[in-house]
């Protein structure tokens, strides 16, 4: 239970720090209007997908790809 509580805070700070990053970078580095709105967009979508992913890892569920099969 430990180990599952500092893998989360771990995943927090990594992503914190990924999107204070990219949000600092957006404000020295100004790009026209809806570009910086549309990359900050896509990162919180990223973000809460890697989020769901490492929760649904941690209950058990494991995503797989579908794999192709040949005749």
């Amino acid at each position: 239970m430990i180990g599952l509580l500092v893998t989360l805070v771990v995943y927090a700070l990594v992503l914190g720090l990924i999107y204070w990053l990219v949000d600092y970078l957006l404000g020295v580095f100004p790009l026209p209007d809806p570009i910086p709105r549309v990359i900050r967009a896509v990162l919180i979508i990223v973000i809460v997908l890697v989020v769901i992913s490492v929760l649904l890892g941690f209950v058990g569920y494991e995503p797989v790809m579908p794999r192709w099969r040949y005749p």
